[in-house]
């Protein structure tokens, strides 16, 4: 079974990107085939991962000018690149027929090759962000542990419900996760209390400590492994891809109740 997972929160400034990249590398680190997909118009996974004038991008695809093409970055690790052109994507898809399913469509052929496809959502709510839910099983939240993101919860919650009830009955919010961690900072462990309390089982134990090699792998075009192998962001994003393999069994197990 092939888990497809969003990382979305429209609230900039969470370590998204770079928790979509470590989960990813973490995931095919531990023996999965895994494809990250980036459907952010700042291709910021894109260069993250050291892709650099992609002959074709996830923007192409979505126009219908070509299929995916994913491109390997090592074994196990693949991605379908993004470019800034997809930035003009919204608009130009606003009259095609059933536009919510296009990226839907387009992982049906490819699908089967991974285990994992993990998502890296825009910093918005629009059209991408819902070609991204509607092909999707399961969401990722990447929450930063201030008051002021909790309260921004309540959108992307919102939109997901919506997408559930109108679109795509099968997606969850099946994780949710906390960066820029500093547990010296009482404020940082009330938060975290706040969203355990509200999220219950759906919060994973790990929590991602601030960490310099996280700010520099992405300008070496590398992940947290590759780069700084023995980091603490390294260690933290290693034991958060662990708990979302280990969460296959329930997943499963709900898919056929």
């Amino acid at each position: 079974m092939t888990r497809i997972i969003s990382i979305s929160n429209h609230k900039g400034g969470v370590a998204k990107t770079t928790s979509a990249v470590n989960i990813g590398a973490g995931i095919a680190n531990l023996g999965k085939r895994v494809l990250m997909i980036d459907m952010d118009p700042q291709a910021n996974l894109t260069v993250s991962l050291g892709v650099n004038m992609p002959e074709t991008t996830i923007y192409e695809a979505l126009r219908g000018e070509s299929e995916l093409k994913p491109i390997e970055v090592y074994k196990n690790f693949y991605i379908i690149p993004s470019t800034l052109d997809l930035s003009g994507a919204e608009m130009e898809l606003s009259s095609e027929a059933g536009r919510e399913f296009i990226l839907k469509e387009l992982l049906e052929p490819i699908k089967a090759n991974f285990d994992y496809i993990l998502i890296d959502c825009p910093p918005s709510l629009g059209l991408l962000t819902i070609n991204a839910f509607t092909a999707s099983d399961e969401v990722f939240i990447p929450i930063q542990p201030h008051y002021l993101a909790i309260k921004g919860l309540t959108k992307i919650l919102e939109v997901v419900n919506k997408i559930k009830k109108r679109i795509n009955r099968k997606i969850e919010i099946t994780g949710v996760f906390v960066t820029l961690f500093d547990k010296r900072k009482i404020l940082h462990k009330d938060v975290y209390e706040t969203i355990e309390g509200y999220f219950g089982e759906r919060v994973f134990k790990a929590r991602i400590r601030e960490n310099i090699a996280l700010a520099e792998a992405p300008s070496n075009g590398l992940d947290i492994f590759r780069y700084a192998r023995d980091s603490n962001g390294a260690f933290d994003y290693g034991k958060l891809a662990k708990e979302v393999i280990d969460m296959e069994d329930t997943i499963i197990k709900s898919k056929h109740e």
